[in-house]
């Protein structure tokens, strides 16, 4: 469990610098130069994600019950993930769908995480995706405080939306369809 703590901690926390030192940070980026900036918070970022994934697999392999979900409610997740990969390819095709989520990745994270949250009840499950929907709560309410920073994306077309629409239900398919059991050891709906 201490190498899923130690990798939430550190990708968790340096998608968390803006949250809590936003001039900090910018400050950062400016000495270092914007390429050197990514480049280090890509290089913290993906140590932290792999530190996760391989903390969340040790930990899977000592399994710790902390409540046994209802059955309906993996039916719940099932449909709380539908929005999910939308949302994710309409934070890059701004669109409608982009304008009225504000920020579709942090919905989609908080989507994601409380699918999982509901339909596990592992001690690992709750503490990693339970982090998760802290932080993109927390993260949601530090941007209306903060000044907007310029996002990539592609340029805005109406299309855009209908890509995102199909582009995310066919990955979630996908998923559905094996991808989740093969990446993850786990099906879906069995």
């Amino acid at each position: 469990m201490s190498t899923l703590l130690l990798g939430l901690v550190l990708f968790l926390g340096v998608h968390s610098v803006s949250i809590v030192a936003p001039a900090w940070r910018d400050a950062m980026a400016a000495r270092l130069g914007a390429g050197a900036w990514k480049g280090l918070y890509s290089l913290l970022s993906l140590a932290g994600f792999l530190l996760l994934l391989k903390g969340f697999a040790m930990a899977r392999l000592e399994p710790t019950l902390v409540w046994v979900p209802p059955a309906g409610l993996r039916h719940v997740a099932a449909l709380l993930m539908l929005p999910v990969f939308p949302l994710l390819f309409a934070a890059y095709l701004p669109g409608r769908i982009r304008s009225a989520a504000k920020h579709p990745m942090l919905a989609a994270v908080k989507f994601w995480a409380l699918a999982h949250l509901l339909a596990n009840g592992m001690l690992a499950d709750i503490v990693l995706f339970g982090s998760f929907l802290a932080w993109a709560v927390l993260d949601r309410i530090s941007l209306k405080r903060r000044a907007p920073r310029a996002a990539p994306a592609a340029p805005g077309k109406p299309f855009n939306d209908v890509l995102a629409v199909v582009l995310g239900l066919a990955v979630y398919a996908v998923f559905v369809m094996g991808a989740h059991l093969r990446l993850f050891g786990v099906a879906p709906f069995g």
